[in-house]
């Protein structure tokens, strides 16, 4: 399973884009990529280098996803109606640990994948430590009662660095969100530029 712990800003150097938005990106001081070649003069990507990148990106965002993972979810897209890339974005913005990241429970995608792991998360009343659990409309999702007051909740929950997006009602009162919709590419606050439709080239290839 992939792992990004100490340095899951990699991916952020290797893009030369602040893919979370998050103040500590290395990004924010050098956009070049890491390593002892990483200043080197890059080529022109080809069209599969493209296409490459932009899976890598959007992979990357959702934490610790391993490829075999990405690569059922987009299996999955492909089989619904509808658009391919749009319907993409849809089944990773439905998964547990990205509500429970945007509903800003927590403040990185790495932390709510934990979160949920470590059973701080209650589904419809029923708890769920499953981050890749799928939330449907109409679904709630809360804390549990005994973890709300945990300094990271209280802090993600009162940070200023992220919008909440309108396909979730969140009260942080109550540390509560419901699910309402399923979004689109253009409803989900992505920092950066994604381009899921470059995803589904590289796979149908």
């Amino acid at each position: 399973m992939t792992k990004r712990i100490r340095a899951k800003y990699k991916i952020d150097r290797r893009m030369g884009e602040n893919i979370w938005g998050r103040p500590g990106s290395p990004v924010n001081k050098r956009e070049y990529g890491p390593g002892q070649h990483g200043q080197r003069r890059r080529g022109k990507p080809s069209d599969f280098g493209i296409q490459l990148r932009a899976k890598q990106k959007l992979k990357g965002y959702y934490g610790n996803i391993t490829e075999r993972q990405f690569r059922k979810v987009y299996d999955e897209a492909t089989r619904l109606k509808g658009d391919t890339s749009e319907n993409l974005i849809g089944l990773l913005e439905q998964r547990l640990d990205a509500i429970v990241y945007r509903s800003k429970f927590v403040p990185t995608v790495f932390a709510a994948r934990q979160f949920v792991s470590h059973g701080h998360i209650m589904v419809n009343g029923q708890r769920v430590n499953i981050p890749s659990y799928r939330c449907r409309p109409g679904d709630v999702v809360e804390i549990r009662e005994t973890s709300r007051e945990m300094v990271l909740v209280l802090e993600a929950s009162q940070s200023n660095e992220r919008d909440l997006p309108e396909y979730l009602d969140v009260d942080h009162s109550k540390m509560r969100a419901t699910f309402n919709r399923i979004p689109q590419l253009a409803d989900v606050p992505y920092p950066v530029r994604m381009e899921p439709n470059l995803v589904i080239e590289f796979y149908s290839r």
